[in-house]
């Protein structure tokens, strides 16, 4: 794996692959639902399934990428998002939660082990880039699956969908094969697996002072941008009046800007602004965004909806690889899955928070604008800190 093209291609088709396997069982929830007997909107369950198996394997990931490789790591993760996917087809409740707690332990390491790929083969000035790009693979998943997905389901029903997504997991699986000897040359086939423990990665980042920072920050960032992703829609739906289509349209909007801003902050990181100082920003401008949702209503106009939405998306959606391009800055040397790993667990306890906030403030009828408005100060703190940081 020479150079730095063909790493950031396989990576960011890994991400986006599995990235494809979570945003799945929200598209099927309309149809699978009323054959599992359940209402569909306890996909909501099966997401924080997912993020909480996710919380579990990344920080216990380092000692297995260590001992794996790096890309037996990636082709491990793929089998497993493809077991997950099958357990869900087999149409029973119980099935569709291990399945989803499969998808997750898939999803947990992918992060880590691209880390570990990327790091070692980026050159220092291209850094923030080249992790953006290959971040952009997680929203690249997500449109994947909202397009593609409802093809097989129209075709032959929501458990030919879920096999045919599992199915091209383990194609890919089998497709990065022949980079493995040289992606995993790095390996130690006598690194224990458990070497760090499962807190060891999470001890590792909350004892540097700059890696706990950054934690905390995703912590807050990753539930904001879960709060997007999640409430968006039916936020103008039932507030503001726009129909299912404009609405998901306007999540498109936001989708595409996170996909843009990830490459854009990645090329400011690089060549203008030290990245935790621009992190900093971020975390202030997506703290107003969410100030502004208490005042989204039917009095706005549509293309003042999807100017908030992409400016949005940009701040709550791009921040992603910016800040892991950092974490593997700051680790100990030949620490960067572990410590990776480590903040990751933080960003998908944020993932699983935020949105649990926004749903208890709209339970105890607060409304969507109160849910954002909280979730914006945690941002907006934390986005605080990181502007005063002095960067590198």
């Amino acid at each position: 794996m020479n150079g730095i093209a063909v790493p950031v291609a396989v990576t960011l088709a890994i991400q986006a692959m599995v990235s494809g396997a979570v945003f799945t069982p929200p598209v099927l929830a309309p149809v699978a639902a009323a054959q599992l007997g359940v209402a569909a909107s306890s996909v909501g369950l099966s997401t924080v399934l997912i993020y909480l198996s996710a919380a579990f394997a990344a920080p216990a990931s380092g000692g297995v990428i260590a001992r794996l490789g790096p890309m037996r790591t990636s082709q491990a993760c793929l089998l497993l998002v493809a077991a997950g996917l099958c357990a869900m087809a087999l149409g029973h409740p119980l099935a569709a939660a291990a399945g989803a707690a499969l998808i997750g332990l898939g999803y947990g390491p992918i992060t880590p082990s691209s880390s570990a790929i990327l790091n070692e083969r980026t050159p220092p000035n291209w850094r923030a880039l080249v992790f953006s790009i290959k971040q952009t693979g997680v929203p690249v998943g997500g449109a994947l699956a909202g397009v593609l997905v409802p093809l097989p389901l129209a075709a032959a029903g929501w458990r030919a969908a879920a096999l045919a997504v599992a199915a091209c997991a383990c194609l890919l699986a089998a497709l990065v094969q022949p980079l493995r000897t040289a992606a995993d040359a790095a390996r130690d086939r006598s690194a224990p697996m458990g070497r760090h423990g499962l807190l060891g990665p999470l001890r590792m980042v909350w004892g540097h002072a700059q890696l706990r920072r950054m934690g905390l920050a995703s912590f807050a960032y990753s539930g904001m941008q879960m709060c997007l992703g999640s409430y968006l829609v039916v936020l103008l739906h039932d507030v503001a009046g726009f129909s299912v289509p404009a609405a998901g349209g306007a999540l498109a909007v936001a989708m595409a800007g996170g996909i843009l801003g990830r490459i854009g902050w990645g090329v400011v990181a690089d060549h203008a602004v030290p990245p935790r100082r621009l992190l900093g920003a971020l975390g202030v401008a997506m703290s107003l965004m969410a100030f502004t949702v208490p005042f989204v209503g039917p009095h706005w106009p549509w293309g003042a909806v999807l100017c908030m939405a992409f400016a949005f998306g940009a701040t709550a959606v791009g921040w992603n690889g910016v800040h892991l391009s950092e974490i593997a800055r700051l680790a100990p040397p030949g620490e960067a899955a572990s410590a990776t790993g480590g903040s990751l667990a933080l960003t998908f306890s944020g993932v699983v928070f935020s949105p649990l906030l926004v749903w208890g403030a709209v339970n105890a009828g607060l409304g969507y604008g109160a849910g954002f408005a909280l979730v914006g100060l945690l941002t907006l703190w934390r986005g605080l800190i990181l502007v005063r940081d002095p960067g590198r």
